[in-house]
């Protein structure tokens, strides 16, 4: 390659098949974001054992501990996506998954409430990193042609993480106790964060930005493109994006039409987490409440869980396809069906089954949002604006336990307390109509932000 050629890595990633090294990536990230949503579905499933060991006698003296490291992943996520546009997606990705590992593990010596909620914020600090930066590392690494369907493939890890402590609930704790699951949640992440340190590569776009690193750069190439032929003085770019900037200031979440789509982006995130982590954490709870059977309510969850999963990777294509307008129609379609879930309490097979349906909307919307949050924002801000908007939107998953702990003390049945979601659902549909006006007047002003 003669030495005045320009190789743009954004046209070299675009232009290749997906191989062996995406589906490794892949896999790494998909475990990764397992071990995040385990640890966050953990404390709903020990919430049961921890009621009857402590005698806690309110819901709203266990919601904060539901939502602490919900609160927690509010400061995180800002934080690691600082850590990942500075010193790189890998470096952040282990950091974040060692700290939520130590703090989950010194969850099984909690003796109350208030340990408890405690471990549990310091916990969230180290999961709210996790998101924006395997959320980066996938987007500068797939095709742009299938771009958010590699990010919400990864994704899918989360609730499948969510479901398995259900399992370990009902099969090991009653013999282990609660602490069983805190054990697992912190020694996996603790035990992978040491296979990703050697099998993790960094994101061959945030390298180009930073100059110093040209080594790394040609190393991760060879990586990509086993074989490939590179001149070690030609001069990488990624498309558009080839001047580096010299440091994250917040203003540049909001330029361009970034102005509108942040704030948007942001609200759409703090819609959808509260409520679905209002029907994540009370659900078990207000079905067994309301005289469902045990198994009904036990089941309720994975059925929630099992939607979303599904839901998730039926909008990955039309995301790719259609950006912001697949959000905006689940957001419609979520608000009849979450309004229907406490009229049909009294029938096992339908109240399973508008449960799916609201995971299909709500975690669907959730994966899209990754996703989005991905494609919006150029390399060289993508882990701090996906960081961010994480961020600002587990305002809406601290929220969501919170007021359903009081709402349920003031002893609303299960129609009312779910008929209350209408509210954040018609906010996030009006939101997302927005979203989806700019987003695609952005696109046809010109390219993509993103690269």
């Amino acid at each position: 390659m003669p030495a005045s050629e320009v190789l743009d890595v954004s046209r070299l990633i675009d232009e290749r098949k997906l191989s062996a090294f995406n589906l490794k990536l892949l896999v790494l990230c998909f475990l990764a974001v397992l071990f995040d949503g385990y640890d966050i579905g953990a404390v709903a499933f020990a919430g049961p054992y921890l009621i009857k060991e402590w005698s806690i006698t309110s819901m709203a003296d266990l919601g904060p501990v539901i939502a602490a490291s919900l609160a927690g992943i509010v400061v995180g996520s800002p934080v690691f996506g600082y850590v990942g546009d500075r010193f790189g997606r890998k470096a952040a990705i282990i950091g974040s998954m060692v700290a939520f590992g130590i703090f989950t593990l010194a969850a099984v010596k909690a003796g109350g409430v208030r340990d408890l909620l405690y471990l549990r914020f310091l916990a969230g600090i180290g999961l709210g990193g996790l998101m924006p930066n395997v959320n980066a590392l996938t987007a500068e690494f797939s095709p742009r042609r299938i771009r958010a369907t590699m990010i919400i493939v990864m994704f899918s890890g989360i609730t499948i993480g969510g479901a398995v402590p259900g399992v370990v609930s009902a099969s090991l704790a009653p013999e282990y106790g609660w602490q069983i699951l805190f054990y697992i949640g912190g020694i996996a992440p603790l035990l992978l964060a040491i296979v990703l340190a050697a099998a993790l590569p960094e994101s061959i776009k945030f390298l180009v930005l930073k100059t110093e690193r040209r080594g790394e750069i040609l190393a991760t190439l060879l990586r990509l493109v086993p074989g490939g032929q590179f001149r070690g003085d030609a001069r990488i770019v990624i498309g558009e994006e080839a001047a580096a900037h010299a440091g994250f200031r917040p203003s540049m979440l909001f330029a361009g039409y970034l102005k509108w789509m942040t704030p948007l982006l942001w609200l759409l995130f703090v819609c959808d987490l509260l409520s679905f982590n209002f029907i994540f954490g009370w659900t078990p709870i207000v079905l067994s409440q309301a005289q469902v059977s045990r198994e009904t309510a036990a089941l309720a969850t994975s059925v929630f869980q099992i939607g979303g999963t599904i839901g998730g990777l039926a909008l990955a294509r039309p995301i790719d396809k259609f950006g912001v307008m697949p959000v905006s129609l689940s957001f419609m379609a979520a608000m009849p069906i979450v309004g229907a879930i406490g009229f049909l309490a009294w029938s096992a097979p339908l109240l399973l089954g508008i449960l799916f349906l609201a995971g299909f909307c709500l975690i669907g919307i959730l994966f899209a949002l990754n996703a989005l949050s991905a494609l919006v924002y150029p390399t060289a801000i993508r882990s701090n604006g996906s960081g961010w908007a994480l961020g600002v939107g587990r305002f809406g998953s601290a929220a969501g336990p919170i007021i359903g702990g009081y709402l349920i003390d003031m002893k609303l049945s299960p129609t009312q307390l779910f008929m209350t979601l209408l509210v954040p659902l018609g906010i996030g549909t009006l939101a997302s109509i927005f979203a989806t006006r700019i987003y695609y007047g952005a696109r046809m002003r010109g390219p993509a932000v993103a690269d």
